[in-house]
């Protein structure tokens, strides 16, 4: 077999499973055993002084030791006999890709939101609350749905495009350690009281790992609706409110979506009790509707396919270059 195809196999199958299967459930998950490290330590060492190193080491250390670990082992694949070490190492990488990949499920569970809320606002509460972390007791159902299309819209960048990019860039180690970076901001990443020492280094590093990604999420999302609909305003609406938001990232993503859709994301939320001011993104204060979830999951679909594309044409220059 070519040297290219055993490059880009492992990619090929590793995204063809999550778009089948989604997140293994019924398997371990080494995104769950992620959350499982970095609550220990935070549990252990978030109190007392020096909260902001104590954070500092661990993040590092998680991060650096997941990238190594994953490094070793992919070496030690590659010093066996040939066939028998490529087998493995096809099998190994494509697992992983696979793995790191959160696409599919992430779409099922804003399908499923939209289709909770119709029935039920209580209903629409409960279900946005699995795949978002602001408190959501008190959201009206246009809030449930925005929250629903922000998540899918950043989530397309940290679940599906960034850990691509790392993937072209460092292979399966890099991927995983993005993982990791990303699994770390999710929970300790917030400026509450708790978390603001603690875990300021994890949303540091978090933001620079994703400085690229996130625009070239957004990038991915309006150039096709720019060149079809011949809509080249868009460029500006992203550049425009892609900075309105607390993270220096996330925002470029959801204005692509909100820009696309010509509604408004971002406003105020309460996370852990606690007021956060966020300024809007968009002007356009329309009611969400199913309609708009199905256009943002064939969005989310175009750019996946994009990503995937152009991680094969950079695996396969790195093999000529």
């Amino acid at each position: 077999m070519d040297n290219w195809m055993i490059v880009i196999l492992p990619l090929l199958v590793g995204w063809f499973l999550d778009l089948i299967f989604g997140d293994p459930s019924r398997l371990p998950h080494p995104i769950v055993w992620f959350g499982k490290a970095i609550a220990f330590f935070e549990h252990r060492l978030n109190k007392g002084s020096h909260r902001k190193l104590k954070g500092a080491l661990v993040a590092i250390g998680l991060i650096v030791s997941v990238f190594v670990v994953t490094y070793l082992i992919r070496h030690y694949l590659n010093l066996l006999p040939s066939i028998t070490g490529r087998g493995w190492g096809w099998v190994f990488d494509s697992i992983f890709v696979f793995f790191c990949l959160a696409g599919t499920t992430l779409i099922r569970e804003v399908r499923e939101v939209f289709l909770a809320v119709d029935r039920s606002l209580e209903e629409g509460r409960q279900q946005v609350a699995r795949i978002v972390g602001r408190d959501t007791t008190e959201l009206s159902a246009q809030e449930v749905r925005t929250a629903a299309l922000e998540t899918l819209a950043e989530n397309l960048s940290d679940g599906v495009i960034a850990p691509l990019f790392w993937f072209a860039v460092l292979g399966v180690p890099g991927m995983l350690a993005y993982k990791m970076i990303n699994t770390l901001d999710s929970m300790i990443g917030y400026k509450t009281e708790r978390y603001k020492d603690f875990g300021c280094w994890a949303a540091h590093i978090d933001d620079i790992a994703n400085f690229i990604p996130a625009r070239l999420t957004a990038l991915l999302m309006i150039l096709p609706h720019a060149l079809i609909n011949r809509q080249l305003s868009i460029f500006h609406f992203v550049r425009k409110y892609g900075r309105n938001h607390a993270s220096p990232n996330s925002g470029y993503p959801e204005a692509a979506l909100a820009g696309i859709l010509n509604c408004r994301f971002g406003g105020p939320h309460y996370y852990f009790g606690q007021l956060f001011p966020k300024p809007y993104i968009g002007e356009n204060e329309r009611e969400l509707t199913t309609a708009d979830m199905k256009q943002a999951v064939r969005i989310n679909r175009i750019a996946e396919v994009l990503m995937v594309f152009l991680v094969m044409i950079c695996l396969i220059l790195k093999i000529i270059l």
